[in-house]
């Protein structure tokens, strides 16, 4: 089990600070205009600024959270949450990228609640969070193309399964501009997908899924980061 300690989180960002260059954060002083918001599932094996390789400050805004879900409630109705629409509607950013990532802790806990007559009693703010991706795992479990008689395990089927359905909600908000460009990911690195660890595959564009379309929607030379499981 990895453990620290206040002295090596200070002497981590020690190394932190001597790692910026001189005048590194001038060009963000008084404002940030993002290239691209980062949807990703909290977790410590997953960094959002890593798998972007971002170096600079001001080029990625991160909102994650448990499940990388873009839903919240508000007044009894479900809303898309503000720190993914924060960067869309005040800083001008018009790519939003949902990342799933294989072996999801919050995907796996909301099929064993499914699957489980008694389910375990979670704190309430982690009930908070698996109880939206419930109904997401049940529909889930519903779809024809959905089998543990496949290479690949339930639960990454069901990774893949949550981020499109995300997308979805997305693209039904109205909050959300059409002109905003939505990017579905699963960050794999259980080879799931292929043998590249730490890779992001490409598994949604813009709600559209069929490998065809994302591979011509990706760069030449890029198409083996387009795949699905589903």
């Amino acid at each position: 089990m990895a453990e620290t300690t206040l002295a090596e989180l200070l002497e981590r960002n020690g190394r932190h600070v001597e790692s910026l260059s001189e005048g590194y954060f001038d060009a963000v002083q008084s404002a940030q205009v993002p290239a691209a918001v980062s949807v990703c599932c909290s977790d410590s094996r997953v960094s959002q600024e890593g798998m972007w390789a971002v170096e600079e400050p001001g080029w990625l805004f991160t909102a994650g959270n448990i499940g990388n879900q873009v839903r919240e409630r508000h007044d009894g109705e479900w809303i898309i949450g503000g720190d993914v629409l924060y960067p869309i509607q005040y800083t001008d950013t018009n790519i939003a990228a949902v990342v799933g990532h294989t072996g999801c802790g919050a995907v796996t806990a909301a099929l064993e609640s499914v699957r489980s007559e008694e389910p375990d009693e979670l704190a309430p703010g982690i009930e908070a969070r698996i109880e939206p991706l419930r109904p997401v795992v049940e529909s889930g479990l519903e779809d024809d193309r959905i089998s543990e008689g496949t290479d690949s395990s339930l639960v990454n089927q069901l990774v893949e399964y949550n981020v499109d359905r995300q997308i979805d909600f997305l693209r039904a908000a109205s909050t959300v501009p059409e002109a905003v460009t939505l990017l579905g990911f699963v960050y794999d690195f259980q080879e799931a997908y292929g043998e590249v660890d730490g890779r992001c595959y490409l598994v949604n564009h813009d709600g559209r899924t069929e490998l065809e379309q994302l591979r011509e929607a990706v760069p030449d030379g890029f198409e083996s980061h387009a795949h699905r499981l589903l």
